[in-house]
């Protein structure tokens, strides 16, 4: 578990899920909530579903980047071995 967070929160993988939360979850914000933002209907609530809207494609994107560093760690480990 040490080992994954070290990875989720290395500065490249932390820049590219922010990079992919603003990208992604701007398109859903728009698409989810973009009349609602158009018409001034702007509650708490919301802001809370907007906010959760941008921390699902960061989280998202933070899980297959570990995965895939973990990944390739293994493949270069099996390959030392052999």
């Amino acid at each position: 578990m040490k080992d994954w967070l070290q990875l989720a929160f290395d500065r490249a993988v932390v820049r590219r899920a922010l990079t992919c939360a603003v990208v992604v979850g701007a398109v859903l914000i728009a698409i989810n909530h973009g009349g609602a933002l158009l018409d001034g209907e702007l509650t708490d609530v919301r802001l809370v579903q907007i906010g959760m809207t941008m921390l699902v494609p960061y989280c998202v994107s933070t899980y297959s980047s570990v995965t895939a560093m973990r990944s390739i760690r293994r493949e270069k480990n099996d390959l030392k071995r052999t």
